[in-house]
């Protein structure tokens, strides 16, 4: 079974309000994730990563650079690249009425969706996104992911008539992630499947101990209900599975210090695909060419216990934060 590691990269600012005053230290925040303790945010990620001779995939937000500049995308691009990582093509489109140079005619308000744009919108924004990272010297993208995964088949449209073959914005999770009726019908919604020559990676999900179906995310779920949910997909004879993280998900939320519980989980997953290497490797897109036609392979399932521990430590993650 292969695995996609990947992380959504973007940078935040405290407000829309002082997006100029609140940017260097956001940058840096989101970036690099700097505290007395070293800097979490990529350098880490990647550091572990390459520690545990894993591959990630960096799905890389441009946008914003439309703003700011492209040296501070550049920054982005050369730290992932350096590190022998692939970058795929990223979009949260609020950035869209923030831009020095119109992205887009007459956008004067705020968009958070890649869904609230028409298909002619979309295609331009993501082939604004190609330039950009263009411009930052970065490797030509071939997958895309709609930031807060909000996608529609104009996205769809949209990242095939930009010459992309994948696409990793449908999340069955998320009620922005509105494929609409391109899935298999004998197909569930969380496997690789082709239309029109785009080749579409949902994002993995499984069913927790207590009967919930959540999405795979290293910052929402427990290190065991993830490990337990990639060895019952390696069971259920799973093809692809798809695990999120972020940027910066090794920081406490608002704060500039490392996020003991997240890092911890982060670790042991990491040293967990390392030792079972031979049945689930963690690949890239470059990596990626036949799949199998889509079936009805159900979910993996976790134990109590695993979910269980996730509630005990999301509650110690509140007492120290």
């Amino acid at each position: 079974m292969n695995v996609l590691f990947t992380f959504d990269v973007e940078v935040w600012c405290n407000s829309w309000d002082t997006l100029d005053e609140d940017f260097p230290a956001s940058f840096d925040r989101y970036v690099f994730g700097r505290s007395d303790k070293g800097a979490y945010a990529l350098p880490k990620i990647l550091d572990t990563l390459n520690k545990y001779h894993l591959k990630g995939v960096f799905f890389v937000e441009p946008l914003f650079a439309a703003r700011f500049g492209i040296e501070y995308l550049a920054i982005i691009v050369k730290l992932i690249q350096d590190a022998g990582q692939e970058i795929q093509l990223h979009l949260h489109p609020e950035w869209t009425d923030e831009a020095r140079e119109a992205l887009l005619e007459n956008v004067t308000s705020k968009r958070q969706h890649l869904t609230q744009y028409n298909a002619d919108e979309q295609k331009t924004l993501i082939k604004h996104g190609i330039r950009l990272l263009d411009e930052a010297g970065c490797t030509p993208p071939t997958a895309f992911r709609a930031g807060s995964f909000s996608c529609n088949q104009h996205t769809f449209a949209a990242v095939t008539e930009n010459g992309l073959k994948f696409d990793s914005s449908i999340n069955p999770q998320m009620e922005e992630s509105q494929p609409g009726d391109i899935i298999p019908v004998k197909a569930n919604p969380y496997e690789v499947f082709t239309r029109n020559g785009l080749t579409l990676i949902p994002m993995s999900s499984f069913c927790d101990g207590f009967g919930h179906n959540r999405h795979a995310q290293i910052g929402a779920c427990s290190a065991h209900e993830i490990t337990q949910a990639l060895e019952d997909a390696v069971r259920k004879q799973w093809h692809t599975f798809v695990l999120l993280s972020h940027g910066f998900e090794l920081m406490i939320p608002g704060r500039n210090l490392p996020d003991f519980f997240v890092e911890q989980r982060f670790t042991h997953i990491c040293r967990f695909l390392a030792a079972n290497n031979s049945i689930m490797p963690t690949v890239d897109f470059s990596d990626l060419s036949g799949f199998p036609d889509p079936g009805n392979t159900p979910l993996p399932t976790v134990g109590k216990l695993a979910t269980a521990r996730r509630y005990a430590e999301q509650a110690l993650r509140r007492l120290y934060q």
